[in-house]
C-alpha cells in the first residue's frame, strides 16, 4: 500500500463565505483574550520584577551547616553540596543510581501521519483543495493513535506498553537543612546516564515483555534488530540529575525551605545548579522575566493579527470572484491587521504600564502610534514636494 495519497475537495463561494462569517465571531473572542493576555501580561511582568528586586534587598546569605532560629520566617540564601540517604529507583527494569532524580526516556517506532493542504480559487470564488496525507515511520515518545489517520490501513501502530517516567527521592539535605519535594523539583542538571554491568544485568533480570531484548551502557531496546526497526520496537534510556552542589534562596520554615510572601504579590523559591550568589539569582531570574514578558508580547500581538484577519475574511472572500481581486484584498487586510494589531496592542500595553507604572506610559504610546503610521505610510506615492518649477521661457 502506498504511504501517501490526495484528496481532493470542493468548496463553493456560498460555504466559503459562511466559513469566513463564522471566523468573525473566533476574531472577536480571539481580540478579546488577547487584549485581557496582554493586559494581565504586564502586572504580572510588574509584580514580578517588585517582587524580586524586594527579594534581592533582604535575602541574606547563611552558612548550611548551622541553622539561625532568630532567621526563622527570613528569606535566606545558602548553598552546599546535596546528600542523600536513598537512591532515585526505576522498579520496572530495576536500574538504581546515586542522584536527586532517575528519568526513564520511552520511544515507540510508529506511523506518523503527515497531511499538506494546497487550494486553489477559481474563477467564481469557489475553492480546489488538494490535500496530501504522507505516512512515515518515526520514533516518537507518546503513543500515536492510528485510527484517527486518513488512511489508517497499513499504518496500523500498536499501543504503547512502556512510557517515559520519572523517580525522585523524597528528602535530601543540605547541610543542616532539609531538602523537600519543592525544592527537589526545582534542581536540574539532568545527564545521561551510562550503564554499567550490574545495572545491564538488572535490566535484563526484570524484563518480562514478549519482544527481543538487547541491553547496552546507552540503554535498552526490545526488537528483533536495533539498526533496522520495526514498528512497536521500543529504545529506552536513562538520565540522572546528579548529587552535587546547589544554591536556594527561600523562606527558612525550622529546618527547611518554602515559598517566601513578598509584599509585592510573588512568593519567592528559587534554585540553581552549582555555588551561585544571591545577587547572581537574582540577576537570573529578572533576565528570564524579561525574556517571558516580550516572548508573550509578541505572541500576543501575532494572535492580535490573525484575530483581526479572520474578522476581515469575508472581504477576500467575496472579492475572490475574481482571484487577482481576492489576493489583492488579502494582501491590503494583512497591512491592515497588523497595522490594527500594533495599535490595538501598544495601545493596550500603553494602558496597563499607566496601570500599573504611569511614568513609563506616554512613552509606550507614542512609539506604537509611530510605528503604526510608518508602517500606514509604506504604501504612498511620493508626494509632489520632490517636482521642481521649470521657469517659463
Amino acid at each position: 500500500m502506498s504511504d501517501s495519497f490526495r484528496e481532493v475537495t470542493s468548496v463553493s463561494w456560498f460555504g466559503r463565505l459562511k466559513r469566513s462569517a463564522a471566523g468573525i465571531l473566533l476574531g472577536l473572542l480571539l481580540l478579546v483574550a488577547m487584549v485581557i493576555g496582554l493586559f494581565w501580561n504586564e502586572g504580572r511582568a510588574v509584580t514580578t520584577a517588585r517582587s524580586l528586586a524586594e527579594g534581592a534587598g533582604l535575602v541574606q546569605t547563611v552558612s548550611a551547616d548551622r541553622i539561625d532560629p532568630t532567621l526563622e520566617g527570613r528569606l535566606i540564601h545558602v548553598t552546599g553540596p546535596v546528600v542523600a540517604t536513598r537512591e532515585p529507583t526505576d522498579d520496572l527494569f530495576g536500574v538504581v543510581a546515586a542522584g536527586i532524580r532517575l528519568e526513564r526516556d520511552v520511544e515507540m517506532y510508529q506511523w506518523v501521519e503527515r497531511a499538506r493542504s494546497d487550494g486553489q480559487v477559481k474563477v467564481g470564488g469557489g475553492e480546489e483543495v488538494v490535500t496530501t496525507y504522507t505516512y512515515e515511520k518515526e520514533w516518537s515518545s507518546s503513543a500515536i493513535d492510528s485510527g484517527r489517520f486518513k488512511q489508517p490501513e497499513g499504518h496500523a501502530n500498536p499501543g504503547m506498553n512502556y512510557r517515559s517516567e520519572r523517580f525522585q527521592i523524597p528528602e535530601a539535605s543540605l547541610g543542616a537543612f532539609r531538602l523537600e519535594e519543592p525544592v527537589l523539583d526545582r534542581i536540574g542538571g539532568a545527564r545521561k546516564l551510562t550503564l554499567d554491568q550490574e545495572m545491564i544485568d538488572a535490566v535484563r533480570a526484570s524484563y518480562r515483555g514478549p519482544r527481543e531484548l538487547h541491553v547496552t551502557a546507552g540503554g535498552a531496546y526490545m526488537g528483533p534488530d536495533p539498526s533496522t526497526p520495526r514498528i512497536g520496537d521500543y529504545r529506552l534510556s536513562w538520565q540522572i540529575v546528579p548529587l552535587g552542589p546547589v544554591s536556594v534562596i527561600g523562606r527558612q520554615t525550622v529546618d527547611s525551605f518554602s515559598l517566601y510572601q513578598t509584599v509585592a504579590g510573588n512568593r519567592l523559591l528559587m534554585v540553581e545548579t552549582g555555588a551561585v550568589s544571591a545577587a547572581q539569582m537574582f540577576a537570573d531570574a529578572m533576565t528570564g522575566n524579561t525574556i517571558l514578558t516580550w516572548a508573550l508580547r509578541i505572541g500576543g500581538l501575532l494572535l492580535l493579527m490573525f484575530g483581526f484577519s479572520l474578522i476581515m475574511g469575508p472581504i477576500a472572500v467575496v472579492a475572490d470572484v475574481i482571484p487577482v481581486l481576492g489576493r489583492i484584498a488579502r494582501l491590503g487586510t494583512g497591512v491592515i491587521a497588523f497595522v490594527l494589531a500594533v495599535l490595538v496592542g501598544g495601545m493596550t500595553i500603553a494602558v496597563a504600564w499607566f496601570w500599573y507604572r504611569p511614568l513609563l506610559a506616554i512613552g509606550i504610546v507614542v512609539a506604537a502610534l509611530a510605528i503604526a503610521y510608518g508602517i500606514s505610510r509604506m504604501g504612498g506615492k511620493p508626494g509632489a514636494a520632490g517636482a521642481r518649477d521649470v521657469p517659463a521661457g
